[in-house]
């Protein structure tokens, strides 16, 4: 099996769909506009600097979901997919992962996003393989809470070794695809490092490490 590996947010897609999410929360009136709105834009700031606590994050986000029918929250995210999400297609990212498909590589998404939010985006993106912050859920509904490691940074390279262990694969070939500095260290995992429209951070350590840079929005 060789891997290609991609984040999701600002890479896959034109945006984050985590804090896009919260964005539609508050222009539908399902939240307390401006105290969700300044706490949703003061945690992306965070993400952006490499200093975001996920946890805290991710808990703020899945707060929403505790309490309320699964029917209720499925429907909402339907809705989000249609008024948000599907702006966000980036053709040449389809056809890159269509480029993999095509040499027998096994895709996989892995993102710091929860899996609510992501399931059906890389459901929709024909990826069979996604790793995400997992949203804790019972019988009763969600939880609020994160269940396991969340997947940023070194978390991401902690879930990934944990399903290749699980999996019995190896890294031996793999690519891996990311805008952010947040995800330098798995990019030092990989065979074959890739950075997509990269934040600057990004973009310096990829010059000095002579990763490949590659746009997937220059045509939008």
């Amino acid at each position: 099996m060789t891997l290609a590996i991609f984040d999701l947010d600002n890479t896959l897609i034109a945006g984050d769909s985590d804090h896009q999410w919260g964005e539609w929360l508050v222009s539908q009136s399902l939240v307390d506009a401006a105290a969700y709105q300044a706490a949703n834009d003061r945690f992306y700031q965070d993400y952006l600097d490499g200093t975001l606590d996920i946890i805290a994050y991710q808990e703020f986000v899945l707060g929403e979901l505790v309490g309320r029918p699964l029917e209720q929250l499925h429907a909402w995210r339907e809705q989000y997919m249609k008024d948000v999400v599907q702006n966000l297609w980036l053709p040449a990212a389809e056809a890159l992962l269509q480029k993999h498909r095509d040499q027998g590589h096994t895709l996989m998404i892995i993102t710091a996003t929860n899996d609510f939010i992501t399931a059906p985006i890389a459901e929709r993106l024909g990826v069979p393989h996604l790793l995400a912050t997992r949203a804790e859920k019972t019988d009763q509904g969600y939880t609020g809470r994160v269940a396991g490691i969340p997947c940023y940074q070194g978390g991401k390279v902690k879930r990934l070794h944990q399903w290749l262990e699980e999996h019995h694969e190896s890294l031996d070939g793999s690519w891996f695809y990311s805008d952010s500095h947040n995800d330098l260290p798995l990019l030092g995992e990989v065979a074959h490092p890739v950075a997509v429209d990269p934040d600057d951070t990004l973009a310096a350590a990829a010059r000095e490490r002579d990763w490949p840079i590659i746009s997937l929005r220059r045509s939008q």
